[in-house]
């Protein structure tokens, strides 16, 4: 008889697929809760992150959460997105790559315009112009601009006294002179710790090797800021993180959470498969057997390209905030 179970199919036949019924009322928590039981292979994952990262943010006042991304996307339209996550206070502390800070400086002085995949890139260097994906960065807004900036905040920072440096107050001082456009500004203004392992790779690291170079007993101390994620992890009741992109970013979240017994909740968005063996194509189970996320964790991967999705992820957390 057409659509008869056998005996034992009520555990694995729980939950029907049935069509999405979207109307012009529809909001967009409505419309992930749709996707949750009845969407289709990728968006199920992109629901269930969403949920995870409500639960993570509103539903547990006691979880230390932590926000990882990788430096492109302070190129886009998403770094104002990161800056409201920051605004509203969801994250207690943000890992990073030198890209990102390089960005937020340059963006809160000068434009980024839009370009394509396919432009000439020959022609573009003799335009005096960046290209970055499909973002066009011109050679003025970038290099130059963020060397004098960084260079101004060191110089006031020595002034001041400082010699011994972490990445975190770095940040922090090069937020406070920044406006209300930038992320930096932010963390700095709700006291949110922005941590960046690999400061050495980009702008803004080049430039305090620089400073150094004239300031011998100014010194960069990376192991103050392993200091305060110790302090952070082992005081956590519990932790959660929301990983976008991988790189060294992704893993030195995870990488301090395994010394709580890993994180109780985490989703990741990355573009990597995992066939490689890399780290950014790793699904975040993978790290389960790393110690860096608990058995019990709730936790995806989604697929896709993050500048896409976040709009939408976080309209639905900012709507379930409201609530």
């Amino acid at each position: 008889m057409a659509g008869k179970k056998n005996k034992g199919d009520d555990d694995l036949l729980h939950s029907a697929v049935k069509d999405h019924a979207i109307s012009r009322d529809s909001d967009v928590n409505s419309i992930f809760a749709s996707m949750a039981s009845s969407g289709g292979f990728e968006s199920r994952n992109l629901a269930d992150g969403v949920d995870i990262l409500k639960r993570m943010i509103i539903d547990e006042p006691k979880c230390t959460k932590f926000l990882s991304f990788v430096a492109a996307l302070m190129s886009t339209g998403a770094r104002g997105i990161v800056r409201d996550m920051l605004k509203n206070r969801m994250f207690d502390v943000v890992i990073t790559t030198c890209g990102a800070l390089d960005h937020d400086i340059a963006r809160s002085y000068d434009k980024y315009y839009a370009g394509d995949f396919r432009m000439d890139d020959m022609t573009l260097l003799k335009k005096k112009v960046h290209r970055l994906g499909n973002v066009l960065v011109p050679m003025t807004a970038y290099g130059p601009l963020i060397e004098e900036k960084v260079q101004k905040c060191l110089s006031d920072m020595y002034k001041a006294g400082h010699r011994d440096v972490s990445t975190y107050e770095i940040a922090d001082y090069i937020g406070s002179t920044l406006g209300e456009s930038s992320f930096l500004y932010w963390a700095h203004k709700n006291k949110i710790p922005v941590i960046v392992p690999g400061i050495v790779d980009g702008a803004v690291g080049s430039q305090i090797w620089l400073f150094n170079q004239q300031h011998k007993d100014f010194k960069l101390n990376l192991l103050k800021d392993e200091t305060k994620l110790s302090d952070m992890v082992f005081g956590a009741e519990k932790s959660g993180a929301f990983m976008i992109g991988g790189g060294i970013s992704k893993h030195h979240t995870l990488w301090w959470n395994q010394y709580r017994g890993g994180l109780d909740y985490a989703v990741y968005i990355t573009t990597a498969p995992e066939w490689d063996g890399s780290l950014s194509g790793a699904l975040v189970a993978e790290a389960i057997s790393w110690g860096k996320v608990t058995t019990k964790a709730r936790q995806t991967t989604i697929h896709g390209e993050a500048s896409t999705l976040l709009p939408f992820i976080y309209a639905a957390l900012a709507a379930a905030a409201r609530r």
